[in-house]
């Protein structure tokens, strides 16, 4: 069977409602019946549905007029109609409104269930391509948790174990330890894996915003709200909502969160309506919050409803084994993402970068190893091709010593190159164009 969807029936008979009821919710669907247009759209306003079944005659109102309203307060909501007034011309008018199916009266379970399977089909993708546009747009990069290090195996183990619970998660760790990624791969091992993951990142956002990116608003709430906006918590029914570094969450907004964690209830922004979300929450922080507590700046009984799990992430120089086997990793990856034909690092280079703390963590070590790969023009990478914060160059050449030119010369583009940030970076601090420095790179074998 699909994923479990929320559902909304709408229908003043009786038995249709309970007869809907009993056939979706022996499928494992999760459904709430109502029989008019204002407790819809009551219901509608305090929790998300993926599809609403809605009759087109509701005593006095048209279930027509209702499609609209419901799509406004779920925006991915689907609406199927159902009707023993069945028309061509009707089932225009309710695909033009925004339904995506229309079934007539009377109905068989078979012909329910198809229409929810097309249904279920379309939430999944359009989940999933949710979740790849947010993966997306902060790397692309193959995740790997193999680790030789025992405190980040510790961490993994962990994490798997914690992962199909509903335990809400706080994961410790120096930023650039690879949170976010961790994060996301608890909630893939878990059974929400097919459901929306979002991220939210604290420190970006004012009060302000941070309430609305997280609640949601109604149009008209503060300045600038020229229209409605779910949040993100609506966005991720079913699924998880990760929060990067927590500790930056206003003192205004943590009350508000405390009550979701709580109560799985929350209000928009300039909306009085309570709301209901089943949403697994994981949060993330690089600073000490016990401290922050202590400092009135982290509310004490937030950190217990968040803490429940606690996930230590130890930083790059706490694990110097892992140190090759995630440089040599990050360079296939960026070998092919580049298109470039790099069989991996020389032996010098490979002891730099070991040698290296990495205070910036695993984040640094890719941003080291993809400038490497865009750089190098040879097949391995060489300690030329890393910043000199990591592989200090040292040369014995001055200017007036016994050496031909060419000697210098190959020196000084060695250097420029290695410095530099891109090829025309390079190519400009030389005062030479691009051609001419590809032919010295090739002559001198840089």
């Amino acid at each position: 069977m699909a994923n479990p969807l929320n559902m909304l029936v709408v229908d003043d008979e009786v038995n249709i409602r309970r007869t809907l009821s009993v056939c979706l919710e022996s499928d494992g669907h999760r459904v709430l019946a109502v029989s008019n247009y204002r407790d819809a759209l009551l219901e509608a306003s305090r929790r998300s549905f993926d599809l609403a079944f809605v009759d087109l005659r509701l005593g006095p109102d048209s279930g027509l007029d209702l499609i609209q309203p419901l799509i406004a307060s779920s925006p991915w909501l689907k609406v199927i109609v159902i009707t023993a007034y069945s028309s061509i011309e009707t089932a225009i008018e309710a695909m033009r409104r925004g339904a995506s199916d229309y079934i007539p009266k009377p109905f068989t379970p078979a012909q329910v269930r198809l229409a929810v399977d097309k249904v279920a089909q379309v939430r999944s993708l359009e989940q999933k391509l949710s979740t790849l546009e947010e993966e997306l747009g902060r790397s692309s990069q193959q995740v790997d948790f193999s680790s030789g290090n025992p405190k980040m195996q510790r961490a993994i183990i962990l994490s798997r174990q914690v992962a199909p619970t509903e335990a809400t998660v706080l994961i410790r760790g120096e930023s650039g330890t690879g949170k976010t990624i961790l994060a996301s791969q608890i909630h893939h091992w878990s059974d929400r894996g097919s459901k929306p993951f979002g991220v939210i990142s604290c420190p970006t956002l004012s009060p302000e915003l941070m309430e609305s990116e997280l609640f949601g608003h109604v149009k008209g709430a503060f300045t600038g709200a020229i229209r409605d906006n779910p949040g993100r918590i609506a966005v991720c029914e079913g699924g998880t909502l990760f929060l990067d570094e927590v500790s930056e969450l206003h003192l205004s907004v943590q009350p508000k969160l405390l009550r979701f964690l709580q109560d799985r209830e929350y209000e928009q922004m300039g909306s009085h309506k309570t709301r209901k979300a089943d949403v697994r929450i994981i949060s993330a922080t690089n600073v000490d919050l016990e401290h922050a507590i202590e400092n009135s700046k982290f509310r004490e009984d937030l950190f217990y409803r968040l803490n429940v799990i606690q996930i230590e992430i130890p930083p790059l120089r706490e694990r110097p084994e892992d140190v090759i086997t995630l440089a040599e990793k990050s360079l296939t990856f960026f070998t092919r993402k580049y298109h470039r034909s790099l069989s991996g690092f020389s032996d010098e280079a490979l002891a730099a970068l070991q040698e290296y703390d990495w205070p910036g963590n695993v984040r640094e070590l890719r941003n080291v190893v993809e400038r490497a790969a865009i750089l190098c023009s040879v097949d391995k990478v060489g300690t030329e091709y890393l910043p000199n914060k990591i592989a200090p160059r040292l040369t014995t050449l001055r200017i007036g010593d016994p050496v031909n030119l060419n000697r210098i010369e190959e020196e000084h583009i060695r250097l420029v190159l290695a410095s530099s940030k891109s090829f025309q970076e390079a190519a400009d601090i030389l005062g030479i164009d691009q051609a001419t420095l590809w032919r010295r790179r090739k002559q001198y074998g840089i």
